[in-house]
């Protein structure tokens, strides 16, 4: 697990550690330390710690003028145990939707599984995006993690899509093509 970076081929365009509305804005990196686990195995340290022990972050791209965030996940996502919902939606994505952030792309396929909990959190989230016209999409979670994040009906809330290809395009083309998307879905 250590050799899974982040994506970086956007890191020209947008980096949140420089970002003064991200919630990771002065956050300092190593290159050669190795800190973080998930569980027993140690990850990049170009990953985000938001609060959760089992999954990890990196926000590829926020775009406060089309408001939308892009941002990819590594680990487990343990609601059972962990609350992961919690931890991302009041440490992340609030700080975000309250910058105007109301569409949210996950991207999960280092996601290695869920463990579902509560609903709330999701329900609350899917409220406050939707009033404001957005959404939350989750690409590429992988197949055995879909299985229990659907059997939870949690893809009420949130839309789970597969595209493969997403690292050939850039963030706000990306973003667009899942946009469109969702806006077919919804009419």
């Amino acid at each position: 697990m250590h050799e899974i970076e982040p994506f970086y081929n956007w890191r020209h365009i947008y980096t949140s550690e420089q970002d003064e509305k991200s919630p990771f804005f002065g956050r300092v990196y190593s290159e050669f330390t190795f800190s973080q686990t998930v569980y027993n195995y140690y990850i990049h340290p170009q990953w985000d710690d938001f609060g959760s022990r089992t999954m990890y972050l990196k926000t590829l791209m926020a775009d406060y003028e089309e408001k939308y965030a892009i941002i990819e996940l590594i680990g487990e996502w343990n609601d059972a145990i962990e609350n992961d919902i919690m931890e991302l939606k009041r440490e992340v994505t609030d700080v975000f939707f309250y910058e105007g952030i109301t569409k949210f792309i996950f991207i999960a396929e280092n996601v290695l599984n869920f463990h579902s909990g509560d609903k709330d959190y999701y329900q609350e989230w899917f409220e406050e995006v939707t009033d404001e016209d957005g959404w939350i999409a989750i690409l590429n979670m992988p197949e055995q993690t879909q299985h229990d994040f659907k059997h939870a009906r949690l893809n009420r809330y949130i839309e789970l899509m597969e595209l493969t290809n997403w690292r050939t395009y850039k963030p706000f083309h990306l973003f667009k093509l899942i946009d469109d998307q969702i806006g077919k879905r919804l009419e």
